[in-house]
């Protein structure tokens, strides 16, 4: 059981990385769909603004009620995160709200301790708010799905990209159920934490090395070595023990900085226009941002 404090910090955290996540997977629907999808592109823009409203209303609750580590992780924002935003929406005509980020520039950590009902009912609302949303966009991605699968739908962007983004709605959704019930989510275990975060590192690698020009070979070649490194430890970790367990997660937090090194560097080029690539900027600041997020996780496991 969580006290309410907690449940405060913990659900506003959540909302800080996933909310924008989720806003950004709707832009990026949005932008995959041709002239045909329509009202496709219509129902995808509904959902990023929805969710750019649940994320401006978080951090309207955070300054000072989130812990340092997560401002400090990069996984709210980075140093590239508006101009990726800028760049995105020059390159898309896709409105983007730039204000969010700059508030989320701002933002101090924990230094409000106590709890009243107004925020409490703050956040219940905020979370029951997220659920209804989740459970819509969440619908909106299988019917994508099944329209690609069947070949009744086209969109630039691949079936495992949304059969990726299907399952971090669902985590997103998981959490905040489990919030709702006062549990701490902050205890999962570390193996099933590591088997969904590396499969989320290894498609990354598959995506980046997919969406790179032909012609960038060498960052071609890093992104299939980092997806083969990844179903390494994913093998690892469901083989390990309770004993070899420590041992795995040492590994995939020295191969995940490797990751995050290489997708910073990679974002940076995409937003200084120094690497050919259809990636959009937002998308390479947007998968840096879960790089940051499953750093901070193994890191505080290691710590426990």
């Amino acid at each position: 059981m969580i006290s309410k404090e907690e449940y405060i910090t913990l659900s506003l955290e959540l909302h800080l990385f996933f909310g924008r996540i989720m806003k950004e997977h709707s832009l990026f629907l949005e932008a995959g769909f041709t002239p045909k999808n329509t009202k496709l592109s219509k129902e995808a823009e509904h959902y990023k603004v929805s969710f750019e409203k649940l994320l401006l209303d978080a951090v309207k609750l955070s300054n000072g009620r989130i812990g340092e580590s997560v401002i400090d992780s990069g996984e709210i924002f980075t140093e590239y995160t508006l101009e990726a935003e800028k760049k995105t929406k020059y390159y898309t005509g896709i409105d983007i709200n730039h204000k969010i980020t700059r508030m989320e520039e701002t933002l101090d950590c924990k230094t409000i301790n106590g709890i009243d009902s107004k925020m409490v009912n703050n956040i219940k609302n905020l979370n029951a708010r997220a659920i209804k949303l989740l459970d819509c966009l969440i619908d909106f991605k299988m019917g994508i799905l099944d329209g690609m699968l069947c070949c009744k739908l086209f969109t630039v962007n691949y079936p495992l990209l949304i059969e990726h983004i299907i399952r971090e709605g669902k985590l997103y959704r998981s959490y905040i159920k489990e919030l709702e019930l006062n549990k701490d989510i902050n205890k999962e275990s570390i193996r099933k934490t590591e088997l969904f975060w590396d499969r989320i590192m290894m498609e990354h690698s598959l995506f980046i090395r997919g969406l790179l020009d032909p012609s960038e070979d060498e960052l071609i070649s890093t992104s299939n070595k980092f997806a083969n490194e990844f179903s390494e430890l994913i093998q690892n970790a469901n083989n390990a023990t309770e004993i070899t367990m420590p041992s795995v997660t040492s590994d995939t937090l020295m191969e995940t900085i490797k990751l995050r090194d290489f997708k910073q560097a990679g974002t940076k080029g995409i937003v200084d226009c120094k690497i050919k690539s259809i990636i959009l900027p937002l998308l390479a600041d947007h998968v840096l941002r879960e790089a940051n997020h499953y750093i901070r996780l193994l890191n505080e496991c290691k710590d426990i």
